[in-house]
């Protein structure tokens, strides 16, 4: 009789187990409608990433007159063979290093300090260099190796590119597959370099404090690190003890069946 009442128990023991389970990889779930106008009031702010040490930036200049412009695009260019004047392939404009004291080496201006500033803020400060040199000058700039980093519990952990220097810590998981099921929505790692220095900053993906963080949006280098959470660990811990066991009964039983041999 008592098995009867513990069928029964153990049936609604599963189901609260699952539907809190399903809380926890759920993303949002603490987050209701009446949340909607504080999260709008902060989601929708400007955000430009800096430039730091070790960018690689596209800088183009463009004009009138294109003599005029021509000594400040400095094509990257390869030959066939040494001392060839045949180009191996055609001529691709040069990307600038900003080095570890956040400068660049431009052509004609000679050094620009870029480092902390926004792509907007850089192309004001290069057109203030130019402005000697050229009138209405059209700078454009793109960064080459705008990237991140996405490890732990997602499907395809990797290092991804980003294009459009605008990528937010959702968009980041979108990259990456998303979650797996073990994943931790609630305390999900962010590293950041900051004026030389690793930041670490956890966001809770559960709530709706996500979207007025300022680590909402990433940096180029950032690396995101999801968690696995406890069932996963268990299930770790469970594999290696089963493993454990089996391999200690297949010794005994080598063992026994020598003895008796």
């Amino acid at each position: 009789m008592k098995k009867i009442y513990i069928i029964p128990f153990t049936v609604i023991l599963l189901i609260l187990i699952g539907c809190s389970s399903q809380k926890k990889v759920a993303y949002f779930s603490g987050i209701s409608s009446s949340s909607a106008d504080s999260i709008n009031k902060s989601f929708y702010k400007a955000h430009e990433a800096r430039i730091c040490a070790g960018d690689m930036l596209s800088i183009t200049i463009t004009g009138l007159d294109p003599l005029a412009v021509a000594p400040f695009n400095l094509p990257l260019v390869s030959y066939a063979t040494p001392g060839s004047d045949q180009l191996y392939s055609a001529p691709t404009l040069q990307s600038y290093l900003v080095d570890i004291n956040g400068d660049i080496n431009f052509p004609v201006v000679g050094t620009i300090k870029l480092i902390g500033l926004t792509k907007s803020e850089a192309i004001k400060e290069i057109n203030t260099k130019l402005s000697p040199y050229l009138k209405n000058a059209i700078v454009t700039i793109q960064f080459m190796n705008y990237k991140i980093t996405v490890l732990g519990e997602v499907m395809r952990p990797g290092q991804y590119t980003i294009n459009n220097e605008r990528v937010t810590i959702l968009d980041a998981l979108g990259l990456a597959g998303d979650m797996t099921i073990y994943g931790k929505r609630n305390n999900v790692l962010i590293t950041r370099e900051n004026d030389g220095k690793l930041e670490f900053i956890r966001l809770n993906l559960n709530t709706e404090e996500v979207f007025k963080s300022p680590y909402f949006y990433l940096q180029q280098n950032d690396v995101v690190y999801v968690e696995p959470n406890t069932v996963k660990s268990i299930a770790a811990q469970n594999i290696s003890l089963y493993l454990s066991t089996v391999s200690t009964l297949a010794t005994v039983i080598a063992l026994i069946f020598s003895i008796t041999k």
